[in-house]
């Protein structure tokens, strides 16, 4: 039933004395009632569907089971011994709409043959159809052979409706009858039980107390047992009760703390010795207080204040709004604040920087209570204010050589305006070559001491404190504090230089990169390592040198050639030494030392093309001989003689093939391994043997020649030589025997043997064919053969005169050599000794096989040079002489 539509319905029920004719009488019967002479179908009432069982018609005009002792007539019976306990039968009147107050009475009996209980009668009355309450009224029981008469006052208020229900429950003796008859509807109000006026309905808030107050008309009915009754909940006692006047009085009943569970349907029910009451059904209204859905929104944020929107239209409860409300806290704190607010929109002012709160939306309905809980939070937090005031100036703690401590003041919120703040130390310091450096360190807020490291020391370092947030910062004054000294740091690598001498080593150096502080001296200590010379000894302490602060050089004196000594150079200062640099030098080799052939003639022997002289063998300094080597020097008139001792010597090895073609004056006759000469031994200059590759030819008997010796060093890319003038010789004044120009015959054998191989084949076969066709021929043939040679042998001489002097006229430019035949001949008996030593020493006759020497047997052809003059010489050049070739 709809509580806001619903009506009051009163009704009371009275006990009275057994039923008689008379009773009936006293007023009308209304529709709705029953005698049950038909049966109850006739006055339209019905069984319930839902219930246990059905009741029982009896009727008068039919026999029937029961005891003789039961009345007689029509009425509706339930038998308890045919059902078990707690089972029920409904007997529904009609519906009824009634304007007015009228009453029902009907009549009862609840009998059994022992004297026991058969059950309860209850009496419901269900409103628009709604579910069946509690009974308003009810009699359990024996009560006797006779009928009882009970009357119910109903008070209904169109349009509602109400149904009364006959309801018949079998105890537990299962034994006896529950039986009713006579059911009248009257229209006037009962006189023998109280009425209740109209119960109206009572609406509160959630969690508020509740009052129903129940105004009831009859005599004594203060005295009544009363009670609220719930449609679908348990009774509610009387709070209160209180008399208006002798007719009427008034039941309050209380609820405590309703909830929307408490809302349903309530009516008053009363009772009296002379009857019952029951009011119509009012309702209880709980109204849940508004809560906002959504929390506020945040519209703007400052460091004091938050603009907010309150989003209060979506909400759960009721309405209407009456008020609404921001309530607001910080979230670490225990207050609240509540401001009442009438636009959609609210500002907080007055808060603290960077702080969190929490702000909710309270709504208000009408009535006690109608304020809501309060909406979802919105957690937010201000901004940051600017640093009230600068930090103060730095303290320092301790100052080392890269590292400063600085204490500063505690910054409590009261300075920083911020839960979020840093504290930075910015330095920046100025170093040489125009350097500098500037960098910021983050510092823990919560320590009280932060300590800079890797500065250089010896330094202005500039300091400064920043304190930070969000919206601001503020800085300190700049404070200047120089880093301590330090050790410096490596004399630098590249600096470090060193020019070799053969005895000595200067040494240049610059300051360090980092002298960390005033450098009071270099020290330098250096030790040899290793040597070209064995002789040296390399395993020592090593010797220091100390040098003033301002030096950058030092020259070590009296050390070993082709030595390499290590350096190791550091600067100090009232720290200490710094690291060392190290370097190797190695000292220059010398020159190989020779013997002193000053005033000894070393010539031991001298021919018109030789000269034997004796070779002792050099010192090494520094490193060991790697070479001998004889240089012969030709004199010249016009230059100016070489002094021994002071002389240059000869760096550039020349073969005589060179210098005959370049015109050096001088060229390497020999150079011997130093294994050669492990002591004094004789050489002899112009032997005509080749030396690792330098041929030593013959001397020109009419020329003067210098013989030096020379020792030469060499180690990777150094060479040394130490060369000495051994012997001169002079040119000779008589006049020799001419001999060809050894060059000369030496191009001129070539070409002749060349020549003369082609011709010997020609002449084989022409002197098998003279021999087959005339041994006189042959003989006469050998007769003028024998005679030419005689005149070659004046011709061959003249001829070789007439080539010297052009040569003498052309001013002397070549070199004479001994004669192919003769001349070479005897100078092989004066060869030396390091001939037979010499593996690699070879004569020019046997380089090229050749011998000037006739056979001596008269059948073998042998071949002599003819001049033949007038005719060209191909081979030299020279118009005047050509050598032909005849066979014997």
């Amino acid at each position: 039933m709809d509580a806001a539509a619903a009506l009051p319905v009163l009704a009371a029920l009275s006990l009275a004395a057994p039923w008689s004719p008379l009773g009936s009488a006293r007023g009308q019967f209304s529709a709705g009632g029953c005698t049950f002479d038909d049966g109850p179908g006739a006055c339209d009432y019905h069984q319930d569907l839902y219930d246990d069982f059905e009741w029982v018609h009896v009727s008068a005009q039919e026999p029937h089971y029961l005891p003789p002792e039961m009345p007689q007539g029509s009425y509706m019976i339930v038998d308890s011994s045919d059902h078990d306990p707690g089972e029920k039968a409904r007997l529904q009147l009609p519906t009824m709409k009634e304007n007015d107050t009228h009453c029902i009475d009907f009549s009862y009996l609840l009998y059994s043959q022992k004297g026991l209980n058969p059950g309860t009668l209850n009496i419901l009355v269900r409103v628009n159809k709604g579910p069946l309450a509690n009974p308003i009224w009810n009699v359990t029981g024996f009560t006797g052979r006779d009928w009882l008469r009970a009357e119910l006052a109903v008070s209904t208020f169109w349009p509602n409706e109400y149904q009364v229900i006959f309801e018949a429950e079998v105890s537990g003796g299962r034994s006896g009858y529950i039986a009713i008859d006579d059911i009248q509807v009257l229209s006037y109000p009962c006189d023998k039980s109280p009425h209740f006026l109209r119960l109206g309905d009572v609406e509160v808030n959630a969690g508020q107390n509740a009052t129903f107050q129940c105004i009831a008309t009859g005599r004594d009915a203060v005295h009544n047992k009363l009670w609220l009754q719930r449609r679908n909940g348990e009774d509610i006692p009387v709070a209160q009760t209180k008399n208006i006047n002798h007719r009427r009085f008034a039941a309050s009943f209380r609820l405590q703390e309703v909830t929307k569970t408490d809302q349903d349907l309530y009516r008053c029910v009363t009772q009296s010795e002379r009857g019952s009451g029951v009011s119509n059904f009012a309702q209880l209204i709980v109204r849940e207080p508004p809560r906002p859905i959504a929390p506020p929104q945040l519209l703007g944020v400052g460091p004091t204040y938050l603009l907010i929107q309150l989003n209060a239209n979506s909400i759960i409860g009721d309405g209407p709004i009456i008020l609404k409300e921001v309530e607001y806290r910080m979230t670490s704190g225990s207050w609240t604040e509540t401001h009442a607010v009438n636009a959609p929109t609210y500002k907080l002012w007055h808060l603290d920087p960077d702080t969190e709160y929490e702000i909710r939306v309270l709504l208000t309905r009408p009535g006690e209570g109608g304020t809501g809980l309060p909406g979802p939070p919105l957690i937010t937090r201000t901004k940051c204010a600017e640093p009230m005031r600068t930090p103060k100036t730095l303290k320092i703690a301790e100052i080392q050589a890269r590292r400063i401590a600085v204490d500063w003041e505690s910054l409590g919120y009261n300075i920083t305006r911020c839960h979020t703040f840093n504290v930075t130390i910015c330095y920046h310091y100025f170093r040489g070559h125009n350097e500098s450096k500037a960098d910021c360190l983050d510092m823990d807020p919560k320590a009280p001491q932060h300590v800079v490291n890797h500065l250089p020391p010896y330094t202005n370092v500039s300091l400064k404190m920043i304190l930070t947030n969000p919206e601001g910062r503020k800085e300190s004054e700049e404070t200047i504090i120089q880093t301590d000294e330090d050790v410096p740091g490596p004399v630098p690598v590249n600096s470090l230089q060193g020019t070799s001498f053969e005895n000595k080593i200067f040494l240049n150096w610059k300051e360090p990169l980092d002298p960390n502080g005033i450098i009071t001296q270099y020290e330098v200590s250096y030790s040899s390592i290793r040597s070209f010379d064995p002789a040296v000894p390399v395993a020592g302490p090593p010797q220091t040198v100390s040098n003033l602060w301002n030096s950058t050089h030092h020259v070590f004196m009296h050390l070993h050639p082709g030595t390499t000594y290590q350096f190791f150079i550091r600067a100090s200062t009232v720290k200490g030494f710094g690291p060392a640099t190290a370097i190797n030098v190695t000292t220059n080799i010398s020159a190989p030392t020779l013997p002193d052939y000053e005033g000894v003639d070393a010539s031991l022997n001298e021919t018109a093309t030789t000269i034997t002289v004796l070779l002792r063998p050099a010192q090494a300094k520094g490193a060991p001989i790697s070479a001998y080597q004889i240089v012969v020097e030709e004199l010249h008139p016009h230059r100016t003689k070489r002094e021994a001792g002071a002389m240059e010597c000869y760096q550039v090895p020349v073969t005589y093939q060179s210098a005959l073609s370049g015109g050096a004056p001088y060229y390497f006759a020999a150079e011997l391994p130093p294994g050669n000469l492990p002591e004094p031994a004789p050489f002899t200059v112009g032997d005509n043997r080749t030396y690792q590759g330098f041929w030593n030819p013959p001397l020109a008997p009419r020329k003067g020649y210098n013989i030096y010796f020379q020792a030469m060093s060499s180690v990777e890319k150094e060479t040394k030589t130490q060369c000495v003038r051994i012997a001169t010789k002079a040119a000779a004044t008589e006049e020799p025997e001419v001999i060809p120009d050894p060059a000369k015959q030496t191009d001129r054998v070539v070409k002749i043997a060349g020549i003369s191989a082609g011709i010997l084949v020609f002449i084989l076969l022409l002197l098998v064919v003279i021999l087959i066709v005339k041994k006189r021929y042959i003989c006469w043939r050998r007769h003028i053969c024998i005679r030419n040679i005689r005149r070659s042998y004046y011709s061959y001489s003249y001829y070789l005169k007439l080539a010297k002097k052009r040569k003498d006229a052309m001013g002397n430019t070549r070199q004479e050599m001994t004669h192919m035949v003769n001349a070479m001949d005897r100078s092989y008996a004066d060869q030396s000794t390091l001939h037979a030593e010499d593996p690699l020493s070879i004569t020019f006759m046997d380089q090229h096989n050749f011998s000037p020497r006739l056979p001596n047997d008269p059948l073998v052809p042998t071949a002599v040079l003819v001049p033949i003059t007038g005719r060209k010489n191909v081979y030299h050049g020279d118009n005047n002489s050509f050598f032909a070739i005849s066979y014997l």
